[in-house]
């Protein structure tokens, strides 16, 4: 997805100067990284603010504007009000295109509900993580990372290792050795103790048939005993 995003030049700094910007509904921010020098820049506050509710703003190379001179950049740090629905300050990164970047991306899990832990088991799916660390080049960084659970059984973990990344993409915990569970799935208790009980009752059934059949042959001793015991006399 391509985003643009338009932004003026700051000339004023500093509390007082951020806190009246602030309150002529823009937005003070920062663009650095690269070989030009960090710049001051101030955004509109309700465009940046319905842009920061796309998931792709968060996890894509983003088009700046900048008075008529066009960056690459990446979100890097936002601070938002307390309480208020107000963003107070942004940060932007440039982008080389020929370096790697580091950058977290969502995770979109699929085929939850055909899943047979899901399906059979009637268990729960636990979202361990929710997006990804990795490591690629500009132009192959992805808006999200696909988690297919269609073959996840009860017990069972789907792990980094597991994933299917597009080209040109690495996971930094992966070379490193960290292969961090992804998702897995739970079995509630309440099924978990239900499914103990059933097969507790059908355990007991051919103990308790055994004991009839058993009661049932030694009367049949006794009847043949005193028929015996009859024919004697």
């Amino acid at each position: 997805m391509h985003i643009e995003i338009s932004a003026k030049k700051r000339a004023l700094q500093g509390k007082g100067a951020s806190r009246r910007l602030r309150g002529s509904g823009k937005v003070p921010g920062v663009i650095y990284g690269g070989e030009n020098p960090a710049e001051a820049i101030e955004l509109d506050h309700n465009r940046l603010f319905h842009q920061l509710k796309l998931e792709a703003f968060h996890a894509s190379i983003l088009s700046m504007d900048v008075e008529g001179q066009t960056e690459s950049v990446l979100l890097r740090d936002i601070q938002m009000h307390p309480f208020k629905a107000q963003v107070l300050h942004i940060d932007f990164q440039r982008v080389d295109p020929k370096k790697k970047i580091h950058m977290k991306v969502p995770l979109h899990f699929i085929n939850e509900d055909i899943a047979p832990g899901v399906k059979l088991s009637a268990g729960l799916v636990s979202h361990v993580l929710t997006e990804l660390d990795v490591s690629c080049l500009p132009k192959d960084l992805p808006e999200f990372i696909s988690v297919d659970l269609a073959d996840l059984s009860a017990g069972n973990t789907v792990h980094l290792r597991d994933l299917i990344l597009p080209e040109g993409v690495e996971i930094p915990a992966l070379i490193k050795g960290d292969d961090l569970p992804v998702a897995t799935i739970v079995i509630p208790r309440a099924v978990a103790a239900e499914e103990a009980a059933t097969a507790t009752a059908a355990a007991e059934v051919p103990t308790t048939v055994q004991k009839k059949e058993g009661i049932a042959k030694e009367g049949e001793k006794k009847d043949a005993g005193k028929k015996e015991t009859g024919k004697k006399k």
